[in-house]
């Protein structure tokens, strides 16, 4: 079954322009794109009227481009433009990270916005994270990534852009989703989602609707000091996550290298087969 779900706002020349770029790439380099999804604001749910249109996809090698002495990279990326934000990974760097614990894929994965995909391909892909992803390991990645965001949009003691708030608030929502769901690795991608089934505190629930629905009607938000309620939130996120998902060396187990090695060659194909 091919996959596409594209919301009624979507700007039908953007969306053009995406299918466009998204089949030149498939020409251009003689793969196959197996799920082209819209990532970012727009897909996490809060965007602003000017925030750009960011499709991530995966592709497929043929198999006759991996016989060569020649590696090639495993990256496709597009001109980059004001309204335009498109690039992909091969399915093995896609894979290989998943097992480290990179969460990016697995958000592609649960994407409420697809451009083109096959379902039988993304459910496989589901599957496979559902049984091999660790979720210590996604964890720390959102831990990571809320740290860095907040030591450099967030300090203390001075106003901070209003709309880059929500760089640090998704991590902490992330991990709070995750720490409440002992078991579970993949969580949501969409952020108003991923609040409602965290039950946030009220006062951060209230902040937070706000800020999406200020966020969505303009493009400049402006900046003013972090409201108590979300520094609250966010900092005690990130120290329980500290300490509920153990910090560990990436190990992938062999039966999670089988598994990866067969989904990747049920994918594969021959160019004109």
């Amino acid at each position: 079954m091919t996959l596409r779900h594209i919301p009624d706002s979507f700007s039908p020349p953007v969306v053009a322009a995406i299918d466009a770029r998204l089949t030149d790439v498939e020409a251009e380099h003689a793969v196959r794109i197996a799920l082209a999804i819209e990532s970012g604001s727009r897909a996490w749910g809060f965007p602003s009227p000017d925030s750009d249109y960011d499709c991530r996809f995966v592709y497929i090698r043929p198999v006759e481009q991996h016989l060569s002495p020649w590696v090639r990279r495993d990256v496709i990326e597009t001109p980059l433009d004001a309204i335009l934000d498109v690039n992909g990974w091969e399915l093995g760097k896609a894979l290989k990270l998943m097992l480290k614990g990179n969460g990016v894929i697995i958000e592609w994965l649960r994407s409420p916005i697809v451009y083109r995909g096959d379902a039988g391909f993304r459910d496989d892909m589901l599957a496979f994270a559902a049984e091999f992803a660790d979720r210590d390991l996604i964890a720390r990645h959102y831990l990571h990534l809320g740290e860095r965001q907040r030591t450099v949009y967030l300090g203390d003691g001075k106003d901070v852009s209003i709309k880059k708030i929500f760089y640090a608030l998704r991590p902490a929502a992330m991990l709070r989703w995750l720490r409440l769901r002992p078991g579970e690795a993949i969580a949501p991608m969409h952020f108003p989602t991923v609040m409602a089934s965290c039950e946030p505190p009220a006062d951060v629930a209230a902040v937070v609707d706000d800020l999406m629905a200020r966020k969505a009607q303009t493009r400049e938000l402006g900046s003013a000091p972090l409201p108590e309620p979300i520094r609250t939130f966010v900092d005690t996120e990130f120290d329980l996550a500290r300490t509920a998902f153990e910090k560990r060396p990436v190990t992938v187990s062999a039966d999670a290298i089988a598994a990866a090695e067969a989904l990747f060659r049920r994918h594969a194909w021959y160019r004109g087969a």
